[in-house]
């Protein structure tokens, strides 16, 4: 019987590793017969909070990267001095950690100068080779997006391993970046060789958000790979739970928007709700990743970093809340609605067939859409050079077609169980008079979430209206569950 468990901790809170030690890592696990253990679990750790922001791009406001600058090609090289800018964050980072104790300071200095200095040397190999005509940049650059992402959470797991020893805690560095390696195994190969020797009962493995495998990882999740990994690596090792540490609890809304003495912890959900959140970009758990624990029956647990007594939520496969009830208000800002109204779609039912390849090649990502007689409506996260390449493409596509694009804001009401009369009405109603007009609506017949799409300026507002009056206003919530 497994007794282990797998916990993945975020970038916000491996920030605070002090918070990390005393809550999470020092902090005896029990077991089933009322022992406690400090091992018999694994930790997948993030990149320290904006390091990944540094090597990638900013996630929230697009600033340029080492990767973004690279990817431009720029003579004067600008990623160069964004590099060595991410190496002295994480240089400080290590001063802040072990500043008293020098010996274990420079280890970690010149583990992770080096794999920066691979890095660079690595990066500008690559720009004379591809001064030649028969390389090109861009059938590259996925690698060095994965190449760069490794050296986060590489830093951040060879650190904590390093802090964990100094207070007598048997660690194990896992690192699945694959550094310096001529081979190149599966995903599972990959975690199935690191863990092989593993044993749960004496060490406690500090691992690698960040796997190099055949597949690449970030083609598919982007920056969403820790997430596979962490999952994976449940799934393989049959863990017995699943565990994701976050500076939130998982709430009935954002807790910066609402305020935090307004929202409640929602004790226990389904993989399905998981699944809604996934797809705002709520990072509950990517619906891919959740797949695989949702297969093998592995209870999944998100839990407040910084408040360890609390049993956080639980995921659940079958869960559904005795009283149907919203359970959550989530959303998406910088949504982007491309219509496309062409009267000659009317009953041609290869119209679409061309305009769904397009938006597939373009890379952005479609949260709805909807359509009738004439005209279909695509509602996407992207970047605006996408969705422009997006726009010419189609409008090459069907020349006669009037296309436009607007930038929305869409909120959800989710919930196991939305089976509830007058929901429509009452969220319509609280929209209303919170002054907010509503553009679009969509809820399917499966009734686990009701999307609404308002503008981007409005977003705040909504999520508002919708949590005062189908939570804080909701009998359902007296009572709330707790896992």
């Amino acid at each position: 019987m497994a007794l282990h468990s797998v916990e993945k901790i975020g970038g916000t809170s491996m920030s605070r590793y002090d918070d990390v030690l005393k809550n999470i890592w020092l902090r005896p696990k029990k077991l089933e017969d009322g022992s406690s253990t400090l091992y018999q679990r694994a930790f997948v750790v993030s990149a320290y909070a904006g390091m990944t922001n540094g090597l990638l791009e900013h996630k929230k406001t697009g600033e340029a990267g080492v990767y973004a600058l690279f990817s431009e090609m720029d003579e004067k090289r600008p990623w160069q001095e964004k590099l060595d800018e991410v190496q002295e964050q994480m240089l400080s980072v290590n001063e802040e950690m072990f500043g008293a104790d020098p010996l274990i300071q420079k280890r970690a200095d010149q583990f992770i100068q080096g794999r920066i200095q691979d890095v660079h040397e690595c990066l500008e190999h690559l720009e004379v080779v591809c001064n030649f005509g028969h390389f090109q940049l861009d059938d590259h650059l996925h690698r060095v997006r994965e190449m760069l992402s490794a050296l986060g959470e590489a830093h951040s797991a060879f650190n904590s391993v390093q802090l964990l020893r100094k207070h007598d805690v048997n660690a194990t560095f896992v690192d699945l970046t694959n550094w310096r390696s001529d081979d190149q195994m599966g995903l599972d190969e990959h975690i199935g060789s690191a863990f092989k020797d593993i044993d749960f009962c004496k060490e406690m493995p500090i691992v690698t958000g960040y796997t190099q495998c055949r597949e690449g990882l970030m083609r598919t999740f982007d920056r969403g790979y820790s997430e596979m990994t962490f999952s994976r690596i449940a799934t393989l090792t049959n863990a017995s739970e699943a565990v994701i540490h976050k500076e939130y609890h998982l709430s009935t809304a954002d807790p910066v928007l609402v305020g935090d003495g307004k929202v409640h912890p929602i004790g226990q959900t389904n993989y399905d709700v998981a699944d809604q959140l996934a797809n705002l970009g709520m990072e509950a758990i990517h619906p891919r990743a959740a797949a695989g624990l949702r297969k093998k029956n592995i209870l999944l647990r998100v839990k407040n970093t910084f408040e360890p007594e609390h049993s956080g939520t639980v995921i659940h496969n079958d869960y559904c809340s005795q009283t149907p009830k919203v359970e959550i208000i989530a959303g998406a800002r910088n949504v982007w609605a491309l219509e496309i109204f062409d009267q000659d779609m009317v009953g041609d039912a290869l119209y679409a067939q061309r305009m769904n390849d397009l938006v597939l090649e373009s890379g952005v990502r479609v949260l709805t859409k909807d359509f009738n007689a004439n005209t279909v409506t695509h509602y996407l996260k992207g970047n605006k050079r996408r969705i422009n390449w997006l726009m010419d493409r189609l409008q090459g596509a069907y020349p006669d077609a009037d296309i436009r694009v607007e930038k929305l804001a869409m909120v959800s009401a989710i919930g196991s169980d939305l089976k509830i009369p007058g929901l429509l009405q009452k969220a319509a109603g609280a929209l209303s008079s919170a002054g907010v007009n509503i553009q679009s609506v969509h809820q399917a017949m499966r009734q686990v979430d009701m999307m609404f799409l308002v503008s981007d300026a409005d977003y705040g507002k909504a999520v508002k209206a919708l949590h005062e009056q189908l939570i804080e206003q909701s009998a359902s919530w007296t009572d709330q569950q707790t896992a």
